[in-house]
């Protein structure tokens, strides 16, 4: 048999980049491990998927990596966060939703939120994600046009948020004025393959009825996935009944907010009937079970809303209230809640953590012909993680060590589009002296404001 060496140049194809792994998770198809695989990048998608041996014979990469004892899947999606609030990590610590926000974050938002601030904290986001695995993040925050250019600078994949309030800001005077901002930078930023956007009214309890009629309208002109918080405590639901005689959720029907754009962050307080009507429209769900666990506001129906075939991604929320953007965590903690929870060891298994990971929050944002699985002609978005460390022997299926073992920094390589971003756990393109100084400079500010 010829060697690779004696084969002509007619039966080899040289391509960007050649990633043998050990073993590849392309989540799609479903519950599928691949052992001793390549994945072959082209530009920023991926042009093939086939056996290492065939590989040899078929393809030379410009660069070549050999990750033998590496699991490749991939990139993880962060359904839900606020990234710029990476600069308020730690700073209002074991309190509930409600007083956390109105005796701390949202006076330290108003002294402090502006285009450099939410640059800034969404830089250190960006880094801390993409060093834990994440390539795209679905985004609530002021100031989108700033967080824009944060996730272009690191390379990054982002859903951006149109945030709508009623309160003014230092962004905007109310809910039309945050809207026309938001929609005049989505206009201006059409073009870059990277960004995406959502339209973001912050919660029921602060947006209006006529500022949901406007959302539910654009959304359908535009085609934009609503990315909202939803049924988050007891007190929401109940100060909707004081308030509007419903439930929010019901409110939000009546508004005709309801569809498969409709991303509900939290859903933690169903009734089973709410849990039909979200799968009855076709409505996405983000679970942020650490979030939920650490301002007690609860633990999301996530067993049944699957069993009613809802689709349910994961997310972070944000480090304020965290106090990490680690969606490794939140694997883990999603399996084992759904476990304890209904009482059931096989409810919410690794391969579908793994999934709510990576395509199912694709599919909420209307991404999944791009990101989320392993596929020909997809982006190339992916992460190498790697197994063979002592503390993690023996690793009897590399699924289960995702989800139960690891961690973030295990994490060896990421690619976003086929650049790679992270090169065996190193930033690419960071100087983390300057992020470092930023991250010092705004934590003084606010130390000084106390």
């Amino acid at each position: 048999m010829a060697s690779t060496t004696d084969l002509s140049t007619a039966t080899i194809k040289q391509v960007d980049q050649v990633v043998d792994a050990r073993w590849i998770i392309p989540i799609e198809p479903a519950d599928v491990v691949l052992e001793n695989h390549s994945l072959i990048i082209q530009g920023d998608r991926i042009l093939d998927l086939l056996p290492t041996a065939e590989a040899v014979t078929r393809y030379v990469g410009k660069r070549h990596f050999r990750l033998t004892e590496h699991v490749l899947m991939p990139g993880l999606v962060n359904l839900h966060t606020h990234a710029a609030m990476s600069l308020l990590r730690g700073y209002a610590d074991d309190m509930p939703l409600m007083r956390w926000l109105q005796e701390r974050i949202w006076p330290a938002e108003s002294r402090n939120v502006s285009a450099d601030f939410v640059r800034d904290g969404t830089q250190l986001a960006c880094w801390e994600m993409l060093r834990g695995g994440v390539t795209c993040f679905n985004d609530m925050y002021f100031f989108p046009q700033a967080a824009a250019e944060a996730a272009l600078a690191a390379g990054m994949r982002a859903a951006l948020g149109i945030t709508v309030f009623e309160f003014p800001s230092a962004y905007g005077s109310g809910a039309e004025d945050y809207l026309v901002k938001g929609l005049a930078i989505r206009e201006a930023l059409l073009d870059e393959p990277l960004l995406s956007f959502c339209l973001a009214p912050h919660a029921p309890y602060t947006v209006a009825d006529s500022s949901f009629e406007r959302v539910a309208l654009l959304a359908d002109q535009l085609d934009l996935p609503v990315h909202i918080h939803l049924h988050e405590t007891q007190e929401e639901i109940a100060d909707s009944l004081k308030a509007h005689g419903v439930r929010p959720l019901e409110r939000l029907r009546r508004l005709g907010l309801l569809g498969p754009g409709l991303i509900a962050v939290h859903a933690v307080h169903l009734d089973t009937n709410e849990i039909g009507l979200l799968a009855t429209h076709g409505c996405h769900v983000a679970h942020c079970p650490t979030s939920n666990m650490k301002l007690a506001s609860g633990i999301a129906p996530v067993g049944a809303l699957l069993q009613h075939g809802v689709g349910v991604g994961l997310g972070s929320d944000g480090a304020a209230s965290n106090n990490r953007l680690d969606v490794f965590q939140e694997m883990r903690q999603a399996a084992l809640l759904a476990k304890v929870t209904s009482q059931d060891a096989a409810s919410l298994p690794a391969h579908q953590a793994l999934r709510m990971a990576t395509l199912e929050g694709a599919r909420a944002l209307g991404l999944a012909e791009q990101i989320g699985s392993l596929e020909s002609g997809k982006a190339a978005d992916l992460l190498a993680v790697r197994l063979d460390e002592w503390d993690l022997q023996p690793c009897y299926c590399p699924a289960s060590h995702l989800v139960y073992t690891v961690g973030r920094e295990q994490v060896s390589h990421v690619w976003v589009a086929g650049m790679l971003r992270i090169d065996d756990r190193i930033p690419v393109d960071l100087d983390i002296q300057v992020l470092l100084l930023n991250t010092k400079m705004w934590q003084n500010t606010l130390l000084n404001q106390n």
